[in-house]
């Protein structure tokens, strides 16, 4: 993967909601749901910035302890597992700037406790696909309920 390629939320087919630090995301186009919490939200937050690959991997790596080339690895083969779900598309590549944090603050690094790095996981749920493939918003354009799309007429 190419570490200055940035990724954005493949809306509006996912829709997505942060609560208590945990991201719950929902795939419309398949009706599966996912969890994301600890390392996983927090990678999930850099991608939604617009930060590039390589600007995650330098926060990861600045935010926990863990050996640099598992930490790069566990967050490339973690955002390739969320492509591969469809959940993030490519945004196109940027050059690295100075990696800012979310408040917009460089962060050094050197001041603040390091967390240990534990690999990311995307929790995938299945249970509910039938009923969220149900649900009517499926029919509508991008005007939302109740104007109906006019190729599913």
């Amino acid at each position: 993967m190419t570490s200055s390629v940035c990724f954005r939320v493949n809306s509006p087919n996912v829709i997505q909601e942060t609560i208590d630090g945990e991201v719950v995301i929902v795939n419309l186009d398949n009706g599966n749901y996912y969890s994301l919490d600890n390392v996983g939200a927090v990678i999930w937050s850099f991608i939604e910035s617009g930060a590039a690959v390589a600007e995650v991997v330098v926060r990861i790596r600045q935010r926990y302890e863990g050996n640099h080339v598992d930490v790069e690895d566990a967050v490339n083969q973690f955002v390739a597992q969320l492509q591969q779900e469809a959940l993030i598309v490519p945004d196109g590549a940027k050059e690295p700037e100075g990696i800012k944090g979310l408040d917009g603050q460089v962060e050094t690094g050197a001041d603040t406790k390091k967390f240990r790095f534990e690999v990311p996981t995307l929790h995938t749920y299945t249970d509910m696909q039938d009923l969220l493939l149900l649900d009517p918003i499926h029919e509508v354009d991008e005007t939302g309920w109740p104007n109906v799309n006019p190729e599913n007429t």
